[in-house]
């Protein structure tokens, strides 16, 4: 008996100690963690879209949302980061998308948690660059192991088709939601 007591009081000694020392890492550890979010996010809107030279964020809307300008400062379009859903977990990525959010400029994933060698795919450009020049109207669609048809349509990924209609979903949701926002009238 007093084997097993002494064993519960090392182990909780132990436990409170961990717990203690994980929760001071992580207070260390967030900011530094969204100081490289936030720079990750502003790399990737000049990925998506190329032609930019400047970039502001939009304060008006309850999400992330860039305005991207030209050598001119005049607009050409959006960067828009969302996330959703993926096989594994939470798939973050950027989209760039032109004035009329009709044709997609180009798309940078920037976090997922996918299968390794089959989920991640979805970060390659084989399949990222699927949605440079994309037609975006009415949605984006896509296909399962055929070229596709359509000028709004992706192939999706052999072995990793959750994946991929989870980044088309997720690319239609933002998109979806910006056009609604734009459709209200508010200023972007």
């Amino acid at each position: 008996m007093k084997l097993l007591v002494h064993m519960l009081a090392t182990l909780t000694i132990i436990g409170i100690l961990s717990g203690g020392l994980l929760s001071e890492v992580s207070k260390w550890a967030k900011p530094k963690i969204a100081l490289h979010r936030k720079a990750e996010t502003e790399k990737a809107i000049f990925l998506v879209q190329p032609d930019a030279k400047s970039q502001k964020k939009i304060e008006t809307v309850d999400f992330e949302i860039y305005r991207v300008f030209d050598e001119n400062n005049d607009p050409i379009g959006y960067a828009l980061p969302y996330e959703g859903n993926g096989f594994q977990g939470n798939i973050r990525l950027m989209v760039g998308v032109k004035n009329d959010l009709k044709e997609i400029v180009g798309l940078q994933v920037l976090e997922q948690t996918e299968t390794p060698g089959l989920g991640t795919k979805v970060t390659e450009e084989p399949f990222t660059n699927q949605f440079v020049k994309l037609v975006a109207e009415p949605n984006v669609g896509w296909v399962k192991g055929a070229p596709p048809k359509k000028t709004n349509e992706v192939q999706t990924i052999t072995g990793a088709t959750i994946s991929s209609k989870a980044i088309v979903d997720i690319v239609n949701g933002g998109l979806q939601k910006l056009r609604d926002v734009k459709n209200s009238g508010v200023e972007l």
